[in-house]
Formats: structure tokens, sequence, C-alpha cells
């Protein structure tokens, strides 16, 4: 296993948190470039590492350590797959409603680099759902945060603190989140469009009206096609209804999906920005400029002459958008991104190398970043975690 295709001196599997905690002091007395790894999904996320000393794969911690079904919480080792968790998790009629494009993510992966899908609509990222965790400091100390329970918030901020922060701060050994029930019944509208114009507006319109949706992205293709699609999880009553009052609403060419069909659909809402060798970019916007953001996607298409594949969620104004095209035109693409008033937060997430020699995959740094470099040093001091791949 490599990281960014640089491979690791040494990788070792700690069997519980005691060891990982032995293992990191260690590396950290020897300042031993460390890197942590879950299912290996995102190893070629962030900048391209100059060297790394030594991997800890945390393969061995994958326990559900309680699942407290009663108080709708549940307490996991970082390792353990999302969808191994969720499978266990339903026994009880619950689930951690997270979503990722990778079927091998882990939960501390997903909290190191705040992964989300469609369902972020509803439910928000990792960091909204995390209410407790047990961390790993690089000198070898364990610290906890949060609590079991979701009325205790005690040290929610630590929790807060590493999600997103790609494992440059401390090694996550377990996690507890608040969950939610299993929904009786689910179905989608998938709506397809000619004009971006149509899209932007129709997405508005559902955004501001009192539907309770699951998710409602917006998919944009080369062509260019363009897709709405909003989910509702419900009772079979209420499902039904409101997705007949979401057809009855848009003004594109509707159909309702639901079962295998949908679920399929979602599948590939969720793999289309990771399709082929190409860069797949993360963006931000304000909801109410998606028509913007749209025209500014097929301007940039049109005068660097790439295929860009675009997937987001409308109300949230977060999505990722997927390049086709060679390298020197990749980076042009990010460029004009970054200049781009519509967009913030313009982060490339996976990229062929010659794409990394010609951009910083984390662009120019927030303002925020004096304060997060001292965190860093408070945290880890002797500089061993995450190779420098970023963002701290």
């Amino acid at each position: 296993m490599t990281v960014d295709g640089i491979q690791p001196a040494a990788i070792a599997e700690p069997p519980d948190v005691a060891a990982l905690a032995v293992m990191l002091a260690e590396a950290s007395a020897a300042r031993r470039s460390t890197v942590i790894s879950g299912g290996g999904t995102k190893l070629s996320w962030g900048r391209t590492p100059d060297r790394v000393d030594l991997m800890l794969s945390m393969a061995k911690l994958q326990r559900l350590v309680a699942h407290r079904y009663g108080d709708l919480t549940a307490t996991i080792e970082a390792g353990a797959t999302l969808a191994d968790v969720n499978r266990q998790l339903a026994k009880h009629g619950q689930w951690l409603p997270l979503d990722s494009a990778f079927g091998a993510a882990t939960i501390g992966g997903l909290i190191a680099t705040n992964d989300s899908g469609p369902l972020r609509h509803r439910f928000g990222t990792p960091r909204d759902l995390l209410i407790g965790v047990t961390l790993v400091l690089a000198d070898g100390r364990i610290v906890k945060a949060g609590g079991t329970v979701v009325k205790n918030v005690a040290g929610y901020d630590l929790g807060r603190l590493v999600s997103g922060s790609f494992g440059s701060l401390a090694a996550i050994a377990t996690a507890t989140f608040k969950l939610s029930p299993l929904p009786a019944a689910s179905g989608t509208v998938g709506v397809s469009y000619r004009e971006r114009g149509d899209l932007a507006r129709d997405a508005q319109l559902l955004a501001s009206n009192q539907f309770e949706f699951t998710a409602l992205d917006v998919q944009v293709t080369p062509g260019p096609e363009y897709r709405l699609l909003a989910r509702v999880t419900s009772s079979p009553v209420a499902t039904d209804a409101q997705l007949a009052a979401v057809q009855r609403l848009v003004s594109g060419d509707a159909e309702i999906v639901s079962g295998r069909p949908e679920e399929a659909l979602w599948r590939d809402q969720g793999a289309a920005p990771w399709i082929g060798e190409g860069t797949t970019v993360r963006l931000a916007w304000l909801p109410a400029a998606l028509a913007d953001v749209l025209t500014s996607i097929e301007r940039i298409s049109r005068d660097t002459g790439t295929a860009l594949t675009f997937t987001g969620r409308a109300a949230v104004g977060a999505g990722l958008l997927r390049i086709d095209g060679a390298s020197d035109a990749t980076a042009a693409v990010v460029d004009q991104l970054r200049a781009d008033a519509a967009l913030a937060n313009v982060v490339v997430l996976s990229a062929p190398a010659q794409v990394k020699a010609r951009v910083d995959v984390w662009g120019v740094a927030i303002d925020a970043a004096p304060v997060m470099r001292a965190i860093k040093t408070a945290l880890d001091p002797a500089g061993i975690l995450n190779a420098g791949r970023g963002p701290i």
C-alpha cells in the first residue's frame, strides 16, 4: 500500500489502542514521518509526501464498541468500515446516516477527511454527527472528548477539530455518533432538463419549500446534460405524498424511482466524480448562487477544452467536480475555479502527479492558518503526523 505513490518504509497494524499509543510515542521520539491509514481509499488525497517512514494501519481496530440503541448512539473503533457498522446497527433498526463513494471507507477516515455525500443535505457531515472521540496524540497520550449521549457535549470542540484534519493532529481511536432510525420507505424524483437555468430555479424552489428531503442533488455531465435528484425517506404514505408533490412542482421531465433502481441511481451519483483517472476537486458556493456556478462550470469547460462532470448538494452549496483532460488544461481549470467569484474553498482531492506539480492542492492559506499551525505544534510538536500532506 502506497501513499500517493510513495512506499512507506514500514507498515504496522496496532492490535489495540494501547499499542497504537506506544507506536506513536516511539515514532515521535525518533521523528519518523507517519501516516495513519484506514481503508486506504484516500491515501492519494493531499500533497504528495517526500517520504513516509511509517504507516499505521487501523485494520485491527474495527469493533462496534457499544450500541446504546435506547439512546440512539454508538461508539465505534476507527478502523471499522461504514458498511459493516451499518449492517450491525440495522439489527436494531438504526443506522449511521453517512455516505461515501468508497465501499471500504472507515469511520476514522470519514472523520479525518470529513467525507460526505448526498445524505449531507439532511444529516450533515461526520463532524455534525460526532458527539465523542478518543484520540491518541503523537506523544502517546490517550485523550477523550465529548460523551456517549447526545446531550453531553463537553469537550466536543476537540472532535470538531480533528474532523477534516486529514490525520495531521492526532490518531482517531474511537468515535461516538448520534444515530437515526432506519426509514420505512424511500423514493426519488429524478428530473432532466435542457437548460441550466430551469434546473437552478427548480432546485431553489424545492429547497425553499417545506419538503423533508433526505437528499437534493444536482448533476451536470458533458453535453451538457442537467439533472436534479430529490430523495424522500419517511413512512410509505408521507413518502408517496411528497414525491407526488415534487413531481407536480418541477418544470423538467420527471420520473419517480424506488427500490433497487433508486439504490443504483444514488450509488452512481456518488461514484460519478471518481470514475476514470481524472482530477477530482471539491467546491463550495452559496446555495443561492447555483445558477452562477453552473454558468461558470460551462464557461470554464469551453475555455479550457476539458470535459467536466459536476455533482453537488443543491441546498447546501457543496459538491465535487471531475476534470477529464491533459495536466496543463486541468491546472488551468483549477486556476479558473479559484479565480471565480461564485466559488470558494476549491480543493484538489485526487489528481495525477503531473497536476499536483502544477497546482497546490489546498490553494491559498485561509485566515485561520496561523491558529491551526499553532494547534498542530501543540498536539504534534515533532511534526511527524501526515507526512506534510496537509491541510495543517
